[in-house]
């Protein structure tokens, strides 16, 4: 297959002069997923191929980084992820339940609608972040898939299924089955066990882009370069406060589709919970973290062991966190001085030894 070198948005890309159809199924669970799929799906809309979006999450998150014709959307969720209460709390056996209800006892006619889709749209190759139940469509479709991620949902459901009951351990069985039917995991740092996938290939952090510099965007909020800042950030799973409330002082609410990552390169300091956007993003843009801890997510210990392990990360007792008592881990955590120098590109600058696979998983 004859290449083409190019360099787009100060990116190197390499592009086949065959056009190439891809189908990237995302998992419903949060936006932490869709966040860090724009980065792939950016580098192969650069490369002149079609991407075709199955996902739950709104527009805005991928089109504020790609415009595009050949990016498509098909508004579809085929996993659940974690069921949660609020930002903080998993409901272990209502998890397990609605995954059944999407994916378990529809099976056939989720696998027959997918199928049919995917040889409709005539995709090369699906990528799966993580979505099991996308493996073996691809497969039963004749069509070759790999996944994208730092985590299985089969090893997150495996606690689940220790509080749930036995009964659940079918579907454990299921989605490490359906994993598989994929060729490879393109695993991400942070990553926990995976023993379904039958091959590995490492990349560095996969993270977004900046949009603006740390200047420009407190200009925009208003906020002196020599006042602290603290980004509250707790993903989807928390909502903003109302239009007409009236915040505390020295708070300031952000627009729903804000960029979080010019956000966080512009702070001093970030309280969320524990997840591979926000980890990755902290670590590439040097920002010290205060997590809160999750009950019933096992991808967390891995995931703080990589932000300790580059000295940023401080944990906050979730007592601590509900009622205010912030200030001691704050002037900790302002102290900090994060120093990872990894790559930050998993998304581009292994794109050539990633495509090189690619290219052969996509010959039919």
């Amino acid at each position: 297959m004859q290449m083409e070198q190019s360099i787009a948005h100060g990116v190197e890309v390499i592009a086949p002069k065959r056009h190439l159809v891809f189908a990237y199924y995302v998992s419903g669970h949060g936006f932490g997923h869709a966040t860090r799929v724009v980065e792939v799906v950016r580098h192969l809309i650069l490369a002149g191929h079609d991407v075709h979006m199955v996902t739950g999450a709104p527009d805005f998150v991928f089109t504020s980084e790609i415009q595009s014709p050949r990016l498509l959307f098909r508004k579809v969720v085929l996993d659940c992820g974690a069921v949660q209460a609020d930002a903080l709390t998993v409901d272990p056996i209502a998890s397990l339940e609605k995954y059944s209800q999407m994916s378990v006892l529809p099976r056939a006619s989720v696998l027959a609608t997918e199928i049919q889709w995917l040889n409709s749209i005539k995709a090369d190759l699906v990528i799966s972040d993580v979505v099991p139940i996308a493996c073996r469509a691809a497969a039963d479709a004749g069509i070759r898939s790999v996944c994208v991620t730092n985590f299985s949902w089969d090893f997150i459901y495996a606690e689940y299924v220790m509080v749930a009951g036995s009964h659940y351990r079918s579907v454990l069985q299921q989605i490490a089955e359906d994993y598989s039917h994929s060729e490879f995991v393109i695993r991400l740092p942070g990553y926990s066990p995976m023993p379904a996938f039958r091959g590995v290939i490492d990349v560095p952090l996969v993270v977004r882009r900046l949009h603006k510099s740390r200047e420009e965007v407190r200009k925009d909020l208003g906020v002196p370069d020599d006042v602290k800042l603290v980004i509250f950030n707790f993903g989807g799973q928390v909502c903003g406060a109302s239009d007409n409330q009236e915040l505390p002082p020295n708070f300031i609410k952000l627009a729903k589709d804000v960029y979080t990552p010019d956000l966080i390169a512009a702070s001093d300091c970030m309280l969320g919970k524990i997840g591979y956007g926000t980890v990755s993003e902290a670590m590439a843009y040097k920002l010290p973290f205060i997590f809160i801890r999750r009950d019933y997510f096992n991808e967390e210990p891995y995931l703080r062991e990589m932000l300790e392990n580059y000295q940023g990360g401080v944990e906050m007792a979730r007592r601590d966190m509900l009622s205010g008592c912030w200030i001691p881990y704050l002037e900790r955590a302002v102290n900090l001085k994060p120093c990872y120098e990894g790559g930050t590109n998993g998304a581009g600058c292994s794109y050539t030894t990633r495509y090189s696979c690619w290219k052969e998983l996509c010959v039919r």
